[in-house]
């Protein structure tokens, strides 16, 4: 079912232009423009009216949006720079990053062990791909991006690369400006030339090299994607195949349309892996954002010359997170009757689910992850809240031996393949900095030295808390709560509450150095694993999920009056925080218990949900918050909505919304759209900020420079709202300029 629209009469548009022209607000003598005078829609979805006062803001081209956009951003500037503090906590983040000499990205192994990695050194703005041919050896700079961003005017960066087997060349995806959208390219990993003309059309990339090197798989939007209606910008996204030989021509060898008799989706997209020493190759398919995968196969010379018959291994029904192969097996994670995942393997001669074997039963414990090289399959499970690891050679399955750890924490499998026999990890914790391992094939962990150790990368005076806080249902949920030793539970401290919630997925123990500077004021951060995520295993991710979706924020307000109760902080130092999906936390929140917040972050924070499947990527997501067209899932919809759950005359917290203007993922049209409303909304008299980059995106991609700048502004605003003395903005000349 379609929605119903019907425009609003004219005097109620009078109304409400009344209405937003009485909410202009002035901070420290900087004057926040007032939302633009509303022009309502009205939507009827299942006999249910939902009126939409900011529709017209959804067209970020129109030259009146535009100029009410930067003048918002304008503002924002100018009134957090009259925060006195700000510079300084500017100045101290740049002296805690300084103090690490630099900072490794991903990394990958070609067959013989060379390592090719990102690298950010300190002063660099952004990452750089690097070779090495052994873990002690010079390093060589193949992609230089600060000096492509200075020659282009634009901030770049590198997304995702892959080395060829035999190390003769590296693929790697270039953006600018945050994008996210942008090319493939080539390179010789001798010389770092180009052997090739870059591709375009690249998001994401999904690259996959032949097994000599000749050629690659990697996707690629449709040729007319940026003409398409916003709703289907990014369906239709095929796999193609590239000869080195001939670049010059390529052909689509797998993906929606390309073959009939394999039933796709137009939002599906699919990673093509050729299997080693078989004329095999695997399509792993991703249904959107949905985590339940399928998987076809077909014979690689078949793929190759354009004759495939593409035959399904398994479908979404499987259960199947994650799939990968080696040693002759191709194992699966799944949840199907696992809340918590099991190990399965299957023969590659013999691919029938039928003939699976248990490798990893279900149990209590969450099994996190796989990755399987050449002699064994590693396995990395959820021990209450720290990660262990076990090693299972493929020739004996049912011994599960245990690796020793340096850091107890999180580990993260960066590189793994049939091709090696040991793995690379990187291991953190919420007091100790992320840092690469090598697992050899004895399961021992010794340190990957590719840069040196920060100085702040394990400070002493800090310390990380455990503890389960009982939700509105009595179920708990897990908390982790980060502060300065011998902080004093009077309530007097700022608290920043973190929550994500979404997709399954896990914010697992990490720590940035940068943080010190939040907790050197006195200040508290919590991350508080709400349902919705994946810290309890799939059944914990299906508890807040389109219609279970209101125990993600419950969780959240639970969290926060039991933080209170507790000494932690109080109702005028609490603020609340969450990006992208994190959105819907935080903006139910603050809706449903705007009394609890003194302030809220946004960012990047998808907080239309009526609205969320007609954005570039909304399709795509739909498997993950639910569609109009359902009436189940529209009320759903309804519930989680952050912007059709804004109330007239109610006292909202303050609110600072982030968003990069070039974000693919969540349209910079729904924080306006939010920021419009709230601003009309609310008697608090407390500010409702916009802070918009224009050379931005959701995240991915952004400079140091950048993120420094953002990290000062968004603890300058919480530290306001938390009444900081030193972070009172003032109407004066005097206060520094901004350092930007």
């Amino acid at each position: 079912m379609r929605p119903q629209v019907r425009r609003a009469t004219a005097a109620a548009l009078a109304a409400l232009a009344v209405a937003s022209a009485l909410r202009a607000a002035t901070f420290a003598g900087v004057d926040v423009p007032a939302p633009l005078p509303a022009r309502t829609v009205v939507d009827t979805y299942w006999g249910v009216s939902v009126e939409d006062p900011y529709r017209f803001l959804e067209d970020t081209a129109d030259p009146d949006v535009q100029r009410w956009m930067r003048a918002q951003a304008d503002a924002t500037t100018l009134l957090l720079s009259r925060i006195p503090g700000r510079n300084a906590y500017l100045a101290r983040l740049q002296e805690i990053d300084a103090a690490a000499p630099a900072v490794i990205g991903d990394i990958a192994r070609d067959d013989r062990g060379r390592l090719f990695y990102l690298k950010r050194a300190a002063g660099e703005n952004q990452f750089k791909l690097y070779r090495r041919d052994a873990p002690d050896a010079a390093e060589v700079l193949l992609v230089d991006v600060d000096a492509i961003a200075k020659a282009g005017g634009r901030p770049h960066a590198i997304g995702t690369f892959a080395p060829a087997p035999d190390g003769r060349h590296v693929a790697y995806t270039l953006s600018a400006a945050g994008s996210e959208i942008g090319t493939l390219n080539v390179i010789d990993a001798a010389t770092g030339k180009a052997v090739i003309a870059p591709i375009d059309r690249v998001r994401g990339g999904g690259i996959a090299w032949l097994p000599d090197g000749s050629g690659i798989f990697h996707a690629r939007l449709a040729p007319d994607y940026e003409k398409r209606p916003r709703g289907e910008r990014f369906m239709d996204a095929r796999t193609h195949f590239r000869s080195l030989a001939t670049p010059e021509s390529e052909g689509a060898v797998f993906g929606p349309g390309v073959h009939p008799d394999v039933p796709l989706g137009r939002s599906d997209s699919a990673y093509v892996m050729p299997v080693r020493g078989r004329n095999l190759a695997l399509a792993l398919v991703f249904h959107g954002v949905q985590r339940e995968i399928s998987l076809y196969r077909a014979p690689l010379s078949r793929v190759l010359d354009g004759t495939a018959r593409w035959e399904m291994v398994l479908d979404a029904s499987a259960g199947v997170h994650q799939a990968t192969h080696a040693g002759g097996w191709l194992y699966l994670r799944t949840a199907k009757d696992a809340p918590r995942f099991k190990v399965l393997r299957v023969p590659l001669d013999a691919l029938d689910l039928a003939r699976a074997e248990v490798v990893v039963p279900a149990g209590d414990r969450v099994v996190t992850g796989i990755a399987a090289t050449r002699d064994a399959i590693f396995v990395s499970r959820r021990d209450g809240a720290l990660e262990r690891l076990f090693r299972i050679r493929h020739d004996a399955p049912s011994g599960i031996a245990p690796v020793a750890l340096p850091v107890e924490g999180a580990v993260r499998f960066v590189d793994a393949g049939p091709h090696h026999d040991g793995v690379l990890v990187a291991l953190s914790a919420w007091t100790r900095a992320t840092r690469p391992y090598a697992i050899d094939a004895r399961g021992e962990a010794t340190p990957l030295v590719l840069a040196p150790p920060g100085r702040f990368d394990a400070p002493d005076g800090i310390e990380a808390r455990e503890v389960r806080v009982p939700s509105h249902d009595g179920v708990g949920v897990p908390v982790s709560i980060v502060l300065a030793k011998g902080t004093k539970l009077d309530g007097r401290s700022p608290l920043l509450l973190h929550a994500y919630g979404a997709y399954g997925t896990v914010e697992e123990p990490s720590f940035s150095p940068r943080l010190l500077a939040w907790l050197e004021r006195g200040g508290i951060y919590v991350n508080a694993h709400v349902r919705g995520g994946g810290m309890l295993g799939d059944e914990w991710r299906r508890a807040g999920w389109k219609s279970t979706k209101p125990n993600t924020w419950k969780d959240g307000i639970a969290v926060a009056e039991w933080l209170i109760a507790n000494g932690y902080t109080a109702k005028d130092r609490l603020a609340v925080m969450g990006g992208s999906a994190g959105g819907v936390f935080v903006g139910r929140a603050i809706t449903e218990r705007p009394d609890l917040f003194a302030a809220a972050v946004i960012a990047v924070g998808n907080v239309d949900s009526l609205r969320s499947e007609t954005r570039a990527n909304g399709a795509g997501n739909v498997p993950e918050y639910g569609t109009v067209t359902r009436e189940d899932e529209f009320r759903a919809l309804l519930a989680m909505s952050p912007y059709a759950n804004v109330r007239p005359g109610t006292s909202y917290p303050a609110v600072l919304f982030e968003h990069g203007v070039n974000d693919s993922r969540v349209d910079v049209w729904m924080p306006l759209k939010l920021a419009s409303r709230l601003a009309g909304a609310s008697t608090s008299a407390r500010p409702v900020l916009l802070r918009l980059d224009f050379d931005a995106g959701h995240g991915a991609g952004s400079t140091r420079e950048q993120t420094l700048e953002r990290l000062a502004d968004r603890s300058a605003f919480l530290l306001w709202q938390a009444g900081i003395p030193a972070f009172q903005p003032v109407a004066s000349s005097a206060v520094a300029a901004p350092l930007r």
